[in-house]
């Protein structure tokens, strides 16, 4: 009589393990724009994000920070390579298409490579980002009239 209690038990304990499992594989395959901002928040805490653009597939993200610097993350199985650009650290040029840009990391190379996204205005955009062009503090000194 309790022979087949068990069997259930333990058939109806596989299953849900297998679907959870599933789901836990799921979640580690596909990165995401949350998981991206957390990993950057705690690779470099004293740096607020303002804008976030994701490439057309989702594996890396770049990001516009408070002070008109620029950063940028790759996906890296469930973890983010993050890395704080600098000013004449990084050369960009159009991709064929349009939609991308090809971006040189003059101090990490290894994260060189075409990145698509998914309109021409934001890989503009991100372009703009990427080679300072957008810089909230101006060099001009504002002489009061007399």
């Amino acid at each position: 009589m309790i022979w087949p209690i068990l069997l259930m038990v333990v058939l109806l304990a596989a299953i849900f393990y297998t679907r959870m499992k599933a789901r836990a594989e799921k979640d580690r395959r596909e990165p995401d724009a949350g998981l991206a901002i957390l990993d950057f928040g705690r690779a470099f805490p004293d740096e607020a994000i303002r804008a976030i653009h994701a490439t057309a597939d989702e594996k890396a993200y770049f990001v516009r920070l408070h002070d008109g610097k620029a950063g940028f993350m790759a996906a890296h199985g469930t973890h983010f390579v993050c890395h704080l650009i600098e000013a004449g650290k990084v050369n960009t040029t159009n991709a064929p298409g349009g939609r991308g840009l090809a971006v040189h990391f003059a101090d990490f190379s290894y994260l060189d490579g075409t990145y698509e996204f998914p309109s021409a205005e934001i890989a503009a955009e991100v372009s703009l980002w990427l080679l300072g062009s957008f810089n909230p503090q101006s060099d001009f000194k504002v002489i009061p009239a007399t």
